[in-house]
């Protein structure tokens, strides 16, 4: 069976991407920098909100939002990845082929995938609780009443199969 991705316009959507050989290349500042000036620049052509993120060493989670016209996230990915790419020093290819992508369903979906995307450095064991990470989208979240500056000490009882590696 052949894996299709449902695309749908101004849909919310889950990304899981990953480093080529799983390797660090996320752990290094200037590596984060650069992603963050190709999100920039990908965004400045072709809008979309990120709504949540968190990166990792080796991946990255994040949840987007697209305008109510465009459904093509794929293009994103692709022009994000080619921009890093064209500006890195780091050994090439720096990401895997493909992304995992899941459309959220609904307000139920979407706060257990921010809490995966929340909870995933705990989870890795870089932190003992998620507002230590430094590359996420956490303390926006607790600015927002969204989480209490201390969720995620103890397990916040993510559901089974929310977010993918």
């Amino acid at each position: 069976m052949r894996y299709r991705r449902e695309y749908i316009a101004g849909g919310c959507y889950f990304f899981t991407v990953v480093t080529a050989r799983r390797r660090r290349l996320l752990a290094h500042p200037e590596a984060l920098s650069l992603l963050r000036d190709a999100l920039r620049h990908v965004r400045r052509h072709h809008a979309f909100q990120i709504d949540a993120m968190v990166v990792l060493p080796d991946h990255l989670h994040c949840i987007w939002t697209l305008p109510r016209d465009d459904d093509d996230f794929s293009l994103r990915w692709q022009l994000i990845k080619r921009y890093y790419h064209k500006h890195t020093a780091a050994e090439k290819p720096c990401w895997q082929k493909r992304f995992w992508e899941h459309h959220i369903l609904d307000d139920a979906d979407y706060r257990n995938h921010v809490d995966y995307i929340h909870y995933n450095p705990v989870r890795h064991g870089y932190v003992l609780q998620p507002g230590q990470w430094p590359h996420s989208s956490f303390r926006r979240f607790v600015r927002r009443g969204f989480y209490t500056p201390d969720w995620g000490g103890a397990d916040p009882r993510i559901p089974p199969g929310v977010g993918r590696e």
